[in-house]
């Protein structure tokens, strides 16, 4: 009976301690377990803070919004991107593919800025369409070259070869420019940077003298036998044999650089002097010409 009872203390004894040792384990495990939550949601917190940190110094920044077409221009922006930030500027780049939103947009205040033209089509647009825009510095020119479409050389064109030109005003008397120095038309004398097919004189090849929408061109050379084309659209193209190219030493080279502008009264704002300040440098033009291959050369 005695060894009953003694045996029974035992079990009851080790029970005990075994509950014991499981509540312990139990309480261990919450305690872990808590504890690995409340580190988790304190890196969540930090986590948050870090992100208003950095939403807040985005906030900071004051919104430059340029409008540029993609190449070369939207790309010479970009580059400069991280100087504008230090300037205190968040450049917003918004990109076209035509010669007119771009301005239409920055006269009715949706830009601060455009990027894409040269001063005759400005001033040519400003006057057709009574909008307030001017250049406040000259970046780049881009020489306008003749490309093969049809035919490959200018010395195989037979007659009636079709000529695909550019048809805004101040790009088309460019290209008539460069096919008459290239001695495949001649213009009159007096119709300069303004000349017009009409200002044809001779055309001893009789050209069949296409005009389309200058980024049209590209897309639409297999179809002509040669084809005059702006450069940032070349390069977007991916064209790169030229037949003929404007001399740097041209009348075009001193007119067609390509122009940062603004509405008229912003010249002298805070915004625009960031914007030229960070463009016209060394560090730009270097960019410039080392990744164009002539297609484009820095004119400051």
């Amino acid at each position: 009976m005695k060894k009953r009872v003694v045996s029974l203390l035992l079990a009851l004894t080790l029970t005990g301690a075994l509950i014991s040792g499981c509540s312990g384990a139990s309480s261990s495990a919450e305690s872990s377990s808590e504890a690995e939550v409340t580190e988790a949601e304190t890196e969540e917190e930090e986590g948050d803070e870090a992100d208003a940190e950095a939403s807040e110094e985005a906030t900071e920044l004051e919104p430059l919004i340029v409008g540029a077409v993609v190449t070369p221009h939207a790309e010479i922006l970009e580059y400069i991107r991280d100087d504008l930030a230090e300037a205190g500027y968040d450049l917003q780049i918004v990109e076209y593919n035509d010669y007119v939103l771009p301005n239409t947009a920055l006269e009715a205040g949706d830009l601060d800025a455009n990027y894409f033209q040269h001063v005759p089509y400005l001033e040519n647009f400003n006057e057709e369409n009574g909008t307030h825009i001017v250049a406040v510095a000259s970046v780049h020119f881009e020489p306008m070259a003749i490309y093969a479409g049809k035919t490959s050389s200018l010395e195989e064109l037979q007659e009636g070869a079709t000529v695909a030109i550019p048809n805004d005003t101040t790009n088309e008397a460019r290209a008539l420019l460069l096919l008459e120095a290239n001695g495949l038309i001649t213009l009159d004398p007096d119709a300069g940077l303004t000349a017009t097919v009409l200002d044809i004189t001779d055309n001893p090849l009789n050209l069949q003298i296409t005009e389309l929408e200058a980024a049209q061109i590209p897309r639409s050379i297999e179809d002509v036998d040669i084809a005059v084309v702006n450069g940032n659209y070349a390069i977007e193209a991916g064209l790169t044999e030229t037949i003929a190219v404007e001399s740097s030493e041209s009348e075009a080279a001193e007119t067609y650089g390509n122009v940062i502008a603004v509405r008229e009264g912003d010249e002298d704002t805070a915004k625009t002097q960031a914007l030229v300040d960070a463009i016209l440098t060394d560090k730009v033009r270097d960019f410039i010409t080392d990744n164009y291959d002539g297609a484009v050369l820095p004119v400051f």
